[in-house]
């Protein structure tokens, strides 16, 4: 057997020793706990191996402050010849718990060949898994060519902005410093990810007059309003939506169409605190807020997107007396997906082939994670998301990796660092 697949092998038992380590530092994010403590748990064992370690804290950056700053780190191992860079990329970070565990949360219990635990899938599976194919690939092949990097980066569960987004604006991510970037997401062993839809998050504000509650007539309710905006997008808005189908092979089959989530709504009275006995005053609510999520093709261009909530907007104007509104953007996203035909895409695809006995497949995921900031910002292309879990346990209870999984992905890394650094 070749004897770099057998090296990942032997270091199951590590491998699975440091996806626990990282599971148990409890990345909370929001607010961002813990970041220096994983940046510094993953730069002091590159660090002693003699790779360069360097933290970086996103100053300045969106969620960036003295007391929960976004820490990251990227540690990077020369070669002892030119050639190129190959990055993995990971983000540290971990939604809330939520309700339905079984299991501690952050313990990361092993038990049938799984370890447990709040971002065991999503991704620190996949960050222990490419850290385990570096150091054995390293250690294999001394005299490799390039450079190995590997990143813990902030924040991509709120957006990456202090986390890859930083990175590529201060460089890291310059094809002339890094030729190819692999994410390890949890899009399943057999799976390469090119890219993503795109996304155009706002919020429609309708206005309306407060007044007392026992003459609403002499007030205008913005509620009433939003009611009317809700019912035309049922009726015009998601129907449009879905009748688009895009050519990317996005998974799964649903989110091959253009989508729209309403994130939520906020009307009159501001909830008040638990501890409060009291009942809410009588007034006409004078405005309301609707949050939206909208999820967009390749295929549409960005001005198009906005352009038709704004005609579903109007539409109402045109039926309602007193009809205001307001329309702010959030943020956005523009779509990406590498070529199929990229060097890192065709890499991987060999070496999942050799270790799987199969093809992977191509797909495209229906959410937006930190390749949008390494392809506009760090306008470098070259880049996949592949990695060890099954993708629909994100964010769940119980939520788990297979060792398994891990074991073959590190071999199907490990075989693209050898195919493109130590040719």
């Amino acid at each position: 057997m070749d004897r770099l697949l057998t090296e990942i092998e032997t270091r199951r038992d590590d491998l699975v020793a440091l996806t626990q380590d990282l599971i148990r530092i409890p990345t909370l994010n929001p607010p961002g706990l813990h970041y220096r403590d994983i940046c510094a748990l993953v730069g002091d064992r590159l660090g002693a191996r003699g790779w360069q370690v360097e933290m970086v804290r996103a100053t300045g950056a969106l969620g960036d402050s003295e007391k929960y700053p976004r820490w990251n780190v990227v540690c990077r191992l020369e070669g002892k010849r030119p050639g190129d860079c190959l990055h993995f990329n990971s983000h540290h970070d971990v939604v809330a718990v939520g309700d339905g565990w079984t299991r501690d949360p952050f313990g990361g219990e092993v038990a049938e060949g799984k370890v447990y635990g709040r971002g065991a899938c999503d991704m620190k599976g996949g960050l222990a898994t490419s850290i385990i194919a570096a150091e054995a690939f390293a250690d294999l092949h001394p005299d490799f060519a390039g450079a190995i990097e590997i990143s813990a980066t902030a924040d991509e569960e709120s957006g990456g902005f202090g986390g890859v987004a930083y990175l590529a604006q201060q460089g890291f991510f310059d094809p002339a410093r890094v030729q190819h970037v692999i994410i390890p997401e949890p899009l399943n062993k057999d799976r390469i990810c090119l890219g993503h839809r795109g996304v155009w998050w706002a919020e429609i504000e309708t206005k309306g007059r407060i007044a007392h509650g026992s003459m609403p007539f002499l007030g205008d309710c913005a509620v009433r309003h939003m009611g009317a905006v809700m019912d035309e997008m049922e009726r015009t808005l998601f129907p449009l939506l879905a009748g688009k189908q895009t050519e990317m092979p996005v998974v799964p089959e649903g989110a091959k169409h253009s989508t729209l989530n309403i994130n939520a709504i906020h009307g009159g009275e501001p909830v008040q605190d638990e501890d409060y006995t009291g009942l809410p005053s009588a007034c006409v609510p004078d405005r309301c807020v609707l949050t939206i999520d909208r999820r967009f093709l390749i295929e549409e261009d960005i001005a198009e997107v906005k352009a038709e909530v704004t005609q579903m907007m109007e539409r109402v104007r045109a039926a309602r007396p007193d009809f205001r509104y307001e329309i702010r953007d959030l943020w956005e996203v523009q779509p990406t997906m590498t070529p199929e035909d990229a060097p890192i895409v065709q890499t991987v695809q060999d070496a999942v082939t050799q270790i799987l006995g199969k093809s992977a497949e191509f797909v495209v995921s229906p959410g937006t994670y930190d390749q949008k900031h390494i392809d506009r910002i760090g306008r470098l292309k070259n880049c996949i998301a592949y990695g060890p879990g099954v993708l629909d346990l994100a964010h769940q209870p119980d939520e788990w990796i297979g060792v398994q999984d891990m074991v073959d992905s590190g071999q199907v890394m490990a075989l693209a660092l050898r195919r493109l650094l130590y040719p």
